[in-house]
């Protein structure tokens, strides 16, 4: 592809950084914000600057957040003892539009992928284990998505609190296998949490 300035070249490359966008698609989203008002590309950039410079993760549960305890943390309402271990703030996202659970989250930040040189000390999986280490857990929903990266994170989580005083399981398989989170219809994914199984019984079928 061949740029008649440099300037737009670099735009391009940046913009055909993001996920899924490819040069073509990234050429049409900056010549489309080259026909906008200067203003709004001003606030498109002052949005993305601010949230990399004031963006938080939650102390507790590790979602994004702008103050360090999350409103759902920090929500009295919410049962306390229940948690839903999701990889990323869009399942935690995902699961709140469904309006079926009232716990609170763990966000481990990925699964593990040895392919993808994820590891267990790559996650937020320390922290989780010593919240049930210290008691304060009664249930561990885990609700990562239906792959074999998923499962495999799931089981290494269970076998780390293996013996100690708190009832596992899983969000029914009203997901298919492979299918990510997000990506559920909010039907679907709100019955998998009301229909969550114990996860020795998910061990067993798998």
């Amino acid at each position: 592809m061949e740029f008649s300035s440099k300037l737009l070249e670099n735009a391009v490359y940046e913009m055909s950084q993001l996920p899924g966008i490819g040069k073509r698609t990234a050429l049409r989203l900056v010549l489309h914000l080259l026909r906008q008002p200067a203003a709004q590309t001003e606030h498109l950039v002052e949005a993305l600057g601010k949230l990399r410079q004031e963006i938080k993760f939650c102390k507790k549960c590790h979602s994004i957040s702008d103050i360090d305890i999350c409103d759902i943390c920090n929500n009295p309402n919410r049962i306390q003892d229940v948690i839903c271990v999701v990889e990323d703030i869009r399942d935690v996202m995902a699961i709140e539009s469904t309006g079926q659970y009232r716990g609170l989250y763990h966000v481990l930040g990925g699964k593990i992928s040895p392919l993808d040189g994820i590891g267990p000390q790559d996650l937020n999986i320390v922290s989780l284990v010593t919240k049930i280490n210290a008691g304060e857990v009664k249930e561990l929903i885990f609700a990562l998505s239906a792959t074999m990266e998923g499962d495999t994170t799931n089981f290494y989580i269970y076998k780390q609190i293996e013996g100690e005083a708190v009832t596992t399981s899983t969000i029914a398989r009203g997901i298919g296998v492979n299918d990510e989170l997000e990506y559920a219809d909010e039907i679907t994914l709100g019955r998998s949490i009301l229909n969550r199984i114990p996860f020795e019984n998910a061990l067993k079928s798998g």
